[in-house]
């Protein structure tokens, strides 16, 4: 790969400042090859050199692609001042600059929350053309109708809006809540498309948990609020 000053690297890799990283190299911490690095402005290349901070290994991953087990009432935001924010859970050794919400689930909307700084690759999974698939569970006040599971699988006109054709499956009756379940894929992801497809009916959801993007599904190990990274096939599974 193409080489980068150590300063950068440190701070990419290390979640630091490029400041507090040129304290490591001035202290006499880091090593590349074994020996000592005092220089910020020293190229290293990733793939080859081997970098250390402490007598610890530093690994070099351009970007990171992280699953999280959205819970309710965090936002799904890089930042805000005023609500919890799916960042704010990432634990320390996930974080890193730049790493965004690659879509959007409401603030009580739960499941499967893909966090990244890879612009490009969030791009791909979002856009309309791509049509990557998002499944749901929907939790709905009142049974649907054959007639109306047959409206989200022709596609649905709401107002002025033309919604695709969308996959829809009873899913169970939760008695103890009294609550219909369905299962629901589309490929669209418009602004509370879901809310609305539903309220259209007469049959407001009243709970949504996203359970898979693309060919990837939420790891049932994550409780609400944790996060792992990706595998290399995980991420390009996502795509289809």
């Amino acid at each position: 790969m193409e080489k980068i000053r150590i300063d950068k690297f440190l701070s990419s890799q290390l979640n630091i400042s490029r400041t507090d990283a040129k304290k490591l190299l001035r202290g006499g911490q880091v090593t590349v090859n074994g020996e000592k690095a005092d220089k910020a402005e020293l190229p290293v290349d990733a793939d080859r050199d081997a970098v250390a901070v402490g007598g610890k290994a530093v690994g070099y991953k351009k970007h990171l692609y992280i699953m999280m087990n959205k819970p309710a009432g965090v936002v799904s935001a890089s930042r805000d001042e005023n609500e919890k924010t799916v960042i704010d859970l990432l634990p320390e050794p996930l974080r890193r600059a730049g790493l965004f919400p690659a879509g959007r689930l409401d603030k009580d909307t739960t499941g499967f929350v893909l966090i990244t700084d890879d612009g490009a690759f969030a791009h791909d999974i979002l856009s309309p053309r791509r049509h990557v698939p998002k499944n749901y569970t929907v939790w709905t006040q009142r049974a649907l109708t054959d007639a109306e599971t047959e409206r989200f699988r022709g596609g649905m006109t709401v107002g002025d809006t033309v919604f695709e054709k969308a996959e829809i499956e009873p899913d169970r009756y939760d008695p103890d809540e009294n609550r219909w379940l369905y299962s629901v894929t589309i490929r669209e992801g418009r602004y509370h498309q879901l809310k609305i497809m539903f309220a259209a009916l007469g049959a407001p959801l009243v709970r949504l948990r996203r359970n898979r993007i693309g060919g990837l599904a939420l790891d049932p190990s994550l409780l609400p609020g944790q996060a792992r990274e990706l595998t290399p096939e995980e991420v390009s599974s996502v795509k289809g």
